[in-house]
Order: C-alpha cells, then sequence, then structure tokens
C-alpha cells in the first residue's frame, strides 16, 4: 500500500483551535516569565499558579519526603489539592503546574548523602553533577500503560504485592497510592469539563467539552480504545512524570500511536485533521521527548507511518516548542526528512535528528546485539534508551577537561623543567581521578536511591519493577549502563595546541609567562591572550588541536570503559555532552591557555569554539559537523552537532537538498545527533537585543527547544555566538 505524504488541509474550526492553543500558550509562557524569570531549560508545558501551597507528609526525622510509601502519600495528596485544568481549544484535559520538589523537600536524606572523601573529590575539581540522586533519565514503554490503563496497573500492583508477598510492602504502598492519586486527579477533571459545558453557551464547544468529560472518565480505570483516548492517557502520564522530578520521555511516538490511527480511520470515527488536532493538544500540555521513523529492529525497512507525517504537521501547525527527532537512516522515508527540513526553514526551528548508524553501532560496542541499538529511541536532549528496559541515566553527569587541565597547570608549576608531555600526564593523572569519582558516586547512587527516590512514575512503564517489587534503579530492569558525559574538550584540546605551537615551538612565550598570565587571568597582557587564541584550532582540518581533541577523547573513553564501577561493577558507558551548563561549569573553570578567561564559559560538548572557521572561506557547518563526527565517544550515547544557519545563506548554499546531504553524511560519518535552527541574521539579533520583538520565536538551544524569550541573556548569547561563527560577515 502507498504511504500517503501528503499535508494535512484543515478546516476553519480545527484551525482557529489550533492557532487559539498557541495563543494560550503565548499567554501563559508570558505569565511564567513575569513569576520565575528567565527559564534556561526545556520550555516545560507547566501552568503556574502563584497561589497555590502545599502541606507535605514528612517521611523522616528530617522533615524531607522520604521512601516509596510516603512518596505515594505525598503525590496522591498533591494531585487531589492541584488545581484541576481544561482548555475548550484542546482535545484534552490536564495540565502540570511545577515540580514536585519546589512544593515538597525531597531527595537523599542527610544520611545518604556522599561521603566525605566522595563530596572533596566533587569540591575540588568543579563537579557539580555527579549523577549521585540523578532521576528520570531513561524511557517508559508506554505499551504498558495502552494495555492495561490506570485500573490495570492498579490491579498489576496489586496482584504482584500479594504474589511477592515481601516482608516490607512500602514499594507497593507507594505505587499504589500514587496511581489511586492519579486516578482521583482524572476524575475531578470529568466533574470540571461537565461543569464548564453546563455553562457554555457555543453549541460546539460544548460538545468538545462533554467529549472530553466522558473520555476521561472511561480511562478512570479502563486503558484507551481511539486515538483520542491514546493522547489523553498520554496527557495524564506526561503531567505527573514531569511533575516528579522532569520526566520527559514517551518513546516512539508514530508507532505507539499507529494502530488507533489505524483502527478509528478504519472504524470511519478519524480524520486526519482530528488527528493532527489531537496530537497538537497533546504537544501544548507538554514538550516531552519522542521520536518518529527509523528503522524497525532487524533493519529490514522503515517504521515511517501516516502517523509519522500527522505528529509533523501538528507540530508544525502549534509552533511552539516540541521535542520531536527524527531516526536518520539509509532507508529513512525520504518525504518525511525533506518535510521535517522545509518546515525548520519556514519556522525557524522543527525536529532533532538523530543518526542511526552511530547510535547502533556504538551500542553494539557495549556488548550488545546491534538489534538492542536499533529499538533505542532518542527520549531526552542528547540521550536515546531502550523503552521498558534500560536505566541509562544519561544527562545527569558533567566531566569538565577543563578542570582536570587547571590542576595539572598548578601542579606543573611546582616541576623544575615543564615540558608539554609533562602536562599531558598530569592532566590524564586528574582526569582518571576524576572519571573514578563518577564511577564511585554510581555506586553510591545505586545503594541510597531508591530509598529515597524511587522511580515511581516510571516504574509503571517499565518491565520488571513491579513484577519484581523493585525500583528501576535496583536491579528492577535488565539493562544498566550508566552514562558520564564529557565536556570542554575543545577548550582542552585547543590549550595544549597553543602551548605546543606558542610555547614549545615558537618559544614566543615561556612557561613563566604562560603561568603568569593564567594566574592574573591575561590582565594586561590581552596581546598574549589572542596570540593564544590566535591558533589553528580544533575544528580546522588535520589541525594540531585536532590531534589532541582526538587523544584527549581517547584517554577519557579508555577511563572510562577499563573498569566498571569498584564496587557494584555497574557498566560505565562515556558520552560527549554539556546541555547548555557551558557558563556554569566556565564559572568554576580558571583560565586556560587557549585564551579563555576566568569564568567565561568552556567549549560546548565536542563542538569547536564558535569562531573556529574565520578566515578559512570555507562553509564552517561543514567543518564542524566533520569534528564533531570525528570526536564522538563512540558508544552509542549522543553528542550533538547544533548547527544554526542563516536561511539568507541557506538559499544560496543549496537549501534544503544541502541540509538533507548534510544529515545522510554525519550519519554515515558516526555522527550521533544534529540539532538545527535555521533564523535570518536581523531576526535573531533583533530578539536578542529586545525578546519582545519576537515573543513566539522558537530555538533548539542544545537538545531542547524553548521560546527565545524565555532565556536568560547568557543562554540567548549561545545562539547567537553559534550562529555568527557561521557569517562569513
Amino acid at each position: 500500500m502507498t504511504l500517503n505524504t501528503e499535508k494535512v488541509s484543515l478546516s476553519p474550526l480545527i484551525e482557529q483551535r489550533i492557532k487559539a492553543l498557541h495563543q494560550d500558550k503565548m499567554a501563559i509562557n508570558n505569565h511564567k516569565i513575569a513569576v520565575k524569570g528567565s527559564l534556561n531549560i526545556d520550555d516545560h508545558g507547566y501552568i503556574v499558579y502563584e497561589n497555590f501551597r502545599f502541606q507535605h507528609i514528612p517521611g523522616h526525622e528530617s522533615g524531607m519526603v522520604h521512601g516509596c510509601r510516603n512518596l505515594g502519600q505525598n503525590l496522591r495528596k498533591f494531585l487531589n489539592e492541584i488545581p484541576a485544568y481544561v482548555n475548550k481549544n484542546s482535545a484534552l484535559a490536564t495540565c502540570w503546574i511545577g515540580f514536585f520538589q519546589d512544593f515538597a523537600p525531597i531527595g537523599l536524606v542527610p544520611e545518604d548523602r556522599p561521603p566525605e572523601h566522595i563530596r572533596e573529590l566533587l569540591q575540588k575539581y568543579g563537579i557539580i553533577q555527579s549523577g549521585i540522586g540523578g532521576m528520570n533519565h531513561l524511557c517508559p514503554d508506554m505499551t504498558i500503560g495502552f494495555e492495561l490503563g490506570w485500573g490495570g496497573l492498579l490491579q498489576k500492583i496489586r496482584y504482584y504485592r500479594e504474589f511477592n508477598a515481601p516482608a516490607d510492602t512500602s514499594f507497593y504502598d507507594g505505587e499504589e497510592e500514587l496511581v489511586l492519586g492519579i486516578q482521583e486527579w482524572i476524575r475531578r477533571h470529568v466533574t470540571l469539563a461537565r461543569s464548564m459545558a453546563e455553562e457554555e453557551s457555543d453549541e460546539t464547544a460544548k460538545q468538545n467539552l462533554l467529549e472530553i468529560a466522558r473520555i476521561n472518565e472511561w480511562l478512570i480505570d479502563n486503558p484507551p480504545r481511539t486515538l483520542r483516548e491514546a493522547c489523553q492517557f498520554l496527557a495524564h502520564f506526561q503531567g505527573i512524570d514531569r511533575t516528579y522530578f522532569g520526566g520527559g520521555a514517551m518513546g516512539q511516538l508514530d508507532e505507539l500511536l499507529r494502530p488507533f490511527y489505524e483502527r478509528d480511520t478504519a472504524d470511519g470515527i478519524l480524520t486526519d485533521e482530528e488527528a493532527v488536532w489531537y496530537i497538537a493538544s497533546l504537544f501544548f500540555n507538554d514538550t516531552h521527548y519522542s521520536q518518529i521513523g527509523g528503522p524497525t529492529p532487524d533493519g529490514s525497512h522503515d517504521m515511517t507511518s501516516r502517523m509519522s507525517f500527522l505528529i509533523l504537521e501538528a507540530m508544525h501547525d502549534l509552533c511552539i516548542p516540541a521535542n520531536i527527532a527524527i531516526r536518520v537512516h539509509d532507508g529513512i522515508n525520504e518525504v518525511l526528512l525533506r518535510r521535517a527540513l522545509e518546515y525548520t526553514v519556514e519556522d525557524g526551528f522543527g525536529c532533532s535528528y538523530s543518526m542511526a548508524q552511530g547510535i547502533e553501532e556504538g551500542f553494539a560496542k557495549n556488548g550488545f546485539p546491534k538489534e538492542l541499538g536499533r529499538i533505542r529511541a532518542k527520549t531526552g536532549c542528547n540521550w536515546t534508551a531502550i523503552p521498558g528496559r534500560e536505566y541509562p541515566l544519561q544527562d545527569v553527569t558533567r566531566c569538565n577537561f577543563a578542570r582536570a587541565l587547571n590542576w595539572a597547570i598548578e601542579d606543573l608549576k611546582q616541576e623544575e623543567s615543564p615540558t608539554v608531555g609533562r602536562l599531558w600526564e598530569l592532566f590524564k593523572k586528574h582526569l582518571h581521578i576524576m572519571v573514578n569519582c563518577f564511577k564511585e558516586g554510581y555506586d553510591w547512587h545505586y545503594e541510597v536511591v531508591s530509598r529515597n527516590t524511587p522511580e515511581i512514575v516510571d516504574n509503571l512503564f517499565m518491565h520488571g519493577p513491579i513484577e519484581r517489587g523493585l525500583n528501576c534503579a535496583q536491579g528492577g530492569v535488565d539493562i544498566m549502563d550508566l552514562n558520564i558525559d564529557g565536556i570542554g574538550l575543545a577548550t582542552v584540546a585547543d590549550s595544549f595546541a597553543a602551548i605546543e605551537q606558542r610555547v614549545v615551538k615558537e618559544k614566543r612565550l615561556s612557561w613563566e609567562e604562560l603561568f603568569r598570565v593564567l594566574e592574573t587571568n591575561y590582565e594586561g597582557a590581552e596581546d598574549i591572550r589572542l596570540m593564544l587564541k590566535n591558533i589553528s584550532r580544533f575544528g580546522t582540518p588535520d589541525s594540531p588541536a585536532e590531534k589532541w581533541a582526538l587523544k584527549i577523547r581517547d584517554t577519557y573513553v579508555s577511563f572510562c570503559k577499563e573498569s566498571l564501577t569498584p564496587k557494584h561493577h555497574l557498566m560505565i558507558v562515556p558520552g560527549m555532552f554539556s546541555h547548555g551548563d557551558v557558563y556554569m561549569y566556565g564559572n568554576v573553570t580558571m583560565a586556560t591557555p587557549n585564551g579563555r578567561k576566568d569564568k567565561d564559559p568552556i567549549s560546548h560538548s565536542s563542538e569547536p569554539d564558535p569562531g573556529f572557521a574565520r578566515g578559512l572561506h570555507t562553509f564552517a557547518p561543514s567543518l564542524k559537523a566533520n569534528a564533531v563526527a570525528k570526536t564522538q565517544a563512540g558508544y552509542g550515547n549522543s553528542a550533538p552537532l547544533h548547527l544554526d544557519i542563516d536561511t539568507d545563506l541557506l538559499s544560496h548554499g543549496g537549501g534544503v537538498d544541502a541540509l538533507v546531504a548534510l544529515l545522510h553524511t554525519h550519519n554515515h560519518m558516526n555522527g550521533t545527533l544534529v540539532n538545527l535552527n535555521c533564523l535570518t541574521k536581523q531576526k535573531l539579533l533583533e530578539a536578542h537585543a529586545d525578546p519582545s520583538t519576537h515573543p513566539d520565536l522558537v530555538v533548539r538551544v542544545t537538545g531542547y527547544s524553548a521560546f527565545f524569550a524565555s532565556l536568560s541573556k547568557e543562554y540567548r548569547q549561545q545562539v547567537v555566538d553559534r550562529f555568527l561563527a557561521n557569517d562569513p560577515g
């Protein structure tokens, strides 16, 4: 059967509803900024209720919420007290009002915080994100919920509590309290939707509200039967998943929804424009991460379906932050890929692009079949996971290479005859200490997290936790492959290259002079700073800095892979991802020999620093793509390529065809992820100078999308710097 790839023509009613949702989102976001200030994270879909207060039930002598039973009790109470929400322009009910930890003290209780020697290392090396206590960075399998519904999940909890008969039932008690709270929360939305319908004068709007009430009433106890019910179930999940530590993954969304769509259209109860409205309503609810397209587990064909196109249409029509990725592989539906890129050029932002080859082949290097790598869905800023079966805990660590260099330089100052070779050995020593600190920290995390903050929401949608009575971070799932992310690669590679060129080869600077300008933060030495900065930097083909980058990458990866964690023997998978945290980590990093000043931002992930290609008279995005592809950690975790391209220049440089070729090339070079913005220089600079001039401008910051106006000036500057680095003028 020929796949329908046509765009959807919206009726005036559906078009008006989606436009109204867009305007409602803008109003919600403006209020959020007014109350909260700048928000440098995903544009989470929560609605601020300024007067809401919550009195938690303590579960520990410290006064904190603690343990699964107490957590379930508190979440049930919370769900019964938060305001119910129904938007008459939406096909779905519910919202969430912020993170639970903003309303109640939760985390590791005092006696479970890391021991002193770990805390000392975290302090010494400026490790702000150690992985200890990390939450939610895995992918649930939502088919479990689709098959059981909330009522079936409750029965499953009760069955396995009786079947396993644990001496301590707190795990099951907490999970039961959570589900009961969710059911009560849904019931409150049924009541609200019906009361709104009674007051609604417009008959079409009234019938929509009554339908919202009807499907929510069904879903209290029963699994979804239709596409609209499936989207409503996902909206329920989104609300509680985000509330509890910001969970944000849904998996392979087109395949999750495809059976409902095909059944409904065959039964004659669904049109494509209605499907687009349902999905747009889901995106209005929250920016959960999901994937469309990609190969089947056996690699025999592409999973693109009509649902993939409808998801793309909904994202384009609603035009607010959304986090959809397309899995790029040789068999990808080229119409889907091209359509996504066309929408990116038109809207300025759009899908991210997850590369199949680097993810599959890299994951197989950890000892897993390639087929498991294909199942991994892109379900986070940079990360992928097997839905329901893997506990990877990606994106909760940052190993700042530049801090290892800082300490290596401090050690080298004490030696009589400094050399680059000796600096390298000292850098390796400190990097090794840092990696081992992360490994020991993961052992501590494994021991304590489950009795403090179990994955109470995602446990319901994983294969094993309920059946075994074990939190998924405690052996509840079969695959545990914990991640360590390296950052600041270009900062360190350019530093070694600058020393090698200016101090060793050209002898334009002595070691003593280098140490002095670093100690004084280049004060009064701008000429020296620029001399160190203006070398052939990482990203320049065949530069010395590139050789250093590869050497640093190889050393870091070998330290991650040389051993499991020391006590519990957990697998470590190296990655390269900084999120937008380059300012935060720059703030704890002293001046570096690449001309970077104390407290200036470090480099992103494994990317070259902005401006590396100035004067090369070549297409900087291609050079950047090559550099990122070459320096992937190589074990299946994504190290993103951020491309911010001027649409005026793109129109003269091959347009969408050039972007299609770039994505396929990056995939074949074992790249793993591409985040793309297409804007004009004028629009971006106007919005940066005064965000109110373009309040609905959406950008991909790192792996996530957000309203540009929501970001702080520092975070906006990251996007501007990347963009201007590609500007030959």
